[in-house]
């Protein structure tokens, strides 16, 4: 079956991120969904696509839709585009792709650019894991959950420069943090420090561009590992399997899965 559909991934900043085979297939398609067509009519300009353009957002993924299944039916090639990175990625794209997936549309996703990679390939990190939550909630309940669910994994997630500092006053002081801005664009800037030392620094400089946050996991003390121990026995004897028992756990008490199922099989 030929391909119809495309996903691209453009540059989160600097537009000689592209990929060759992005500007390739940007070429040749028929037309090019959207997120803001101001903003891709710059790198269309740039790489001289010639593809008719429309808007395909958030507030109107679901009847764009069927216009691009339309399209396609009608032997047309369209590609997705987001402003920037890979679209689904905290971007739209989810509700389409699943629309063409029951219609059984071939789609194919071209690599490129991420700003979650792109900012976790330049931190110091114990371990490869990493929990990505998008955009965190606006309300102070809700991010405690969120952080509280993932206090023993890091934590990365994007955030308004124009809310930052008020996000950081709702963690502990003392926890290490990593906040990457403007990222691959002139002034890029990455700074590592306690919580305390990020929003300090902040309220003396200027803050604005895209924002990508790393939370570090927080250390696991003895104490709290003997009480995740004594929970792992009651379930044992519940007779609860390891899968079971580090799904329970993880899901109720917010801890690693991969840590407890360890624990459950020593």
């Amino acid at each position: 079956m030929s391909v119809h559909f495309y996903i691209v991934a453009t540059p989160i900043g600097n537009l000689s991120d592209i990929t060759f085979r992005a500007v390739e297939v940007l070429k040749t398609v028929d037309y090019i969904a959207c997120e803001d067509t101001r903003v891709t009519r710059v790198l269309a300009d740039k790489y001289g696509f010639g593809a008719k353009l429309f808007d395909c957002h958030k507030f109107n993924e679901k009847e764009r839709s069927e216009k691009i299944i339309s399209l396609i039916d009608d032997g047309k090639t369209v590609a997705l585009v987001s402003d920037a990175g890979t679209p689904g990625i905290s971007d739209p794209g989810s509700v389409l792709i699943k629309e063409l997936r029951e219609r059984n549309i071939e789609i194919t996703s071209l690599p490129g650019a991420c700003a979650v990679t792109t900012f976790l390939s330049q931190l110091p990190r114990d371990n490869e894991e990493y929990a990505f939550i998008g955009f965190i909630p606006r309300n102070k309940k809700h991010q405690e959950e969120i952080l509280s669910k993932y206090k023993y994994t890091n934590c990365v997630f994007y955030e308004s420069p124009n809310r930052l500092l008020e996000t950081l006053e709702n963690i502990e002081p003392e926890r290490k943090i990593a906040v990457g801005r403007e990222l691959t664009k002139m002034f890029e800037e990455v700074k590592i420090g306690s919580v305390k030392d990020i929003i300090d620094y902040y309220k003396n400089n200027i803050l604005k561009g895209e924002i990508v946050v790393m939370l570090y996991a927080q250390e696991q003390d003895a104490a709290s590992e003997e009480d995740l121990k004594t929970k792992i026995n009651i379930l044992k004897e519940e007779g609860f399997s390891p899968k079971d028992i580090s799904k329970i756990i993880s899901k109720l008490y917010g801890e690693n899965k991969n840590k407890v199922y360890k624990l459950v099989i020593e």
